[in-house]
């Protein structure tokens, strides 16, 4: 970092110029730029243009090169339980029914509580920003506990307002879980980093009277809606006993289909189900690694895609993945997408990168602000190291970045034009605290372990 007061006051003042090796803008019809450097002025991207005209140009508060890396848009995890990341590994090798009955809901009837979800958004924060995610859409219990530890860290977060129609320790019944989020929503109204939706947990645990009341809920504050959905058999084949309908179609009747609904999953549908979903207008959130360790099955990505659907990736919980890594999800989602269709050309690395990025930004509403490195959006960065030997040679930045890179090769993070994580340290977390928080729950969890 270098201080350029000293250069000729003719220059116009930033107060952060970033220049990289490369930029991987993920702006429409926007080549690699190579040699290039982000302006930022109160968090917000000015300009992008040649380094030597940069240099001329503007007079920066803080310099930062970054000769051996790329610079990507923060990259977004469009579906997620931060508030489970201190249940990694609590019960793997499980399928999805038996995983949820006898382990993870016992556990969390145990040990959720406000500040237990506090401490454990603060670790997946953690994690999420050393990895170069800067956004998070959240479904889970305590949303103004979660976003104190948002705000924390310093993340962008979608934080889901969860309901269900049985009781937990956060609240009693289905309108309970309405007003209780309604009241956090109100809580961070003016936070110009937290976002919200109604987050109806799935299909199997929400009545049709509660999607009515979401529905209306919906679109009188003009929220989005995020849920899961057909991640499994059993899931359909129980919402056809019970309702006659496969769960995709009992949404749509209810209307809860459209641009503002995200869901999370998406494994097994049938084609007109796909042209369902592109022409509401509805986006998917592909959890490929959470879906495989719970042996829900392969979402069929490369057949939504060429439906028209917007999907982007999520990692799921930490609980069932268990990492909360975009750079795994892309490199796996493109692999699978190409191994299930028989065809190396499907879901190319640049596509990779737009659903981890600019196609997450879009299912949130957020495209207008993040996704992509363009003039007027927010600086939500992140630098990608390319000299290490395992990153070495490099002939194509974007297919090094999800064939080659890990989250381990991320040096810095920034949210809002705001250096958030630079090489191991984090500008609002303490490791010790990280530590602390570990120590004091894993105790607590253990005796849930199978």
């Amino acid at each position: 970092m270098t201080n350029l007061s000293t250069l000729p006051h003719s220059t116009i003042h930033a107060d952060l110029v970033i220049e990289a090796h490369w930029i991987a803008a993920v702006a429409p019809d926007q080549p690699l730029l190579e040699n290039y450097a982000v302006v930022i002025q109160a968090g917000i991207i000015v300009e992008l243009l040649p380094q030597a005209e940069a240099k001329k140009k503007y007079t920066a508060a803080e310099l930062v090169s970054l000769d051996d890396h790329v610079l990507i848009p923060g990259l977004i995890n469009l579906h997620t339980h931060a508030g489970m990341s201190l249940m990694r590994g609590l019960a793997d090798d499980q399928p999805l029914m038996a995983w949820l009955n006898n382990h993870i809901w016992p556990a969390e009837h145990a040990v959720v509580s406000e500040r237990y979800v506090q401490d454990a958004t603060l670790l997946a924060c953690a994690e999420m920003l050393s990895g170069g995610i800067t956004c998070f859409n959240e479904m889970y219990f305590y949303p103004q506990a979660a976003a104190i530890s948002t705000n924390q860290a310093g993340m962008r977060a979608n934080l889901g307002l969860v309901v269900l129609d049985f009781p937990s320790a956060y609240a009693s019944d289905a309108d309970d879980y309405l007003q209780k989020g309604f009241v956090a929503h109100d809580s961070w109204r003016n936070d110009a980093l937290i976002t919200s939706s109604i987050a109806p947990h799935a299909p199997y645990t929400v009545s049709n009277q509660t999607f009515e009341s979401i529905v209306t809920y919906a679109e009188q504050l003009g929220l989005g809606i995020h849920t899961h959905l057909h991640e499994t058999r059993d899931e359909i084949a129980q919402s056809e006993a019970q309702y006659g309908l496969r769960p995709l179609q009992r949404l749509a009747e209810f209307g809860l289909l459209g641009p503002n609904f995200v869901a999370a999953h998406c494994v097994h549908l049938h084609n007109n189900e796909m042209e369902m979903l592109a022409e509401y207008g509805c986006h998917v959130a592909h959890c490929p690694t959470s879906n495989l360790k719970l042996a829900s099955g392969v979402a069929p990505v490369a057949k939504l895609l060429a439906a028209g659907v917007n999907v982007g990736f999520g990692t799921d919980g930490a609980a069932s993945n268990n990492r909360m890594d975009i750079f795994s999800e892309m490199r796996l989602g493109a692999l699978l997408a190409k191994g299930m269709s028989e065809d190396a050309s499907v879901l190319p690395a640049h596509q990779a990168l737009e659903m981890a990025t600019l196609n997450a930004a879009k299912a949130l509403g957020l495209d207008h602000k993040i996704g992509s490195i363009e003039v007027g959006k927010c600086a939500d960065l992140a630098a990608v190291r390319l000299s290490d030997l395992e990153t070495t040679p490099c002939y194509d930045p974007i297919s090094h970045l999800v064939y080659t890179c890990g989250r381990e090769h991320v040096t810095h993070t920034w949210v809002a034009g705001e250096l958030r994580y630079n090489n191991g340290l984090y500008a609002n977390i303490e490791p010790s605290e990280l530590k602390e928080i570990i120590k004091t729950w894993q105790p607590k969890l253990w005796k849930h372990k199978q």
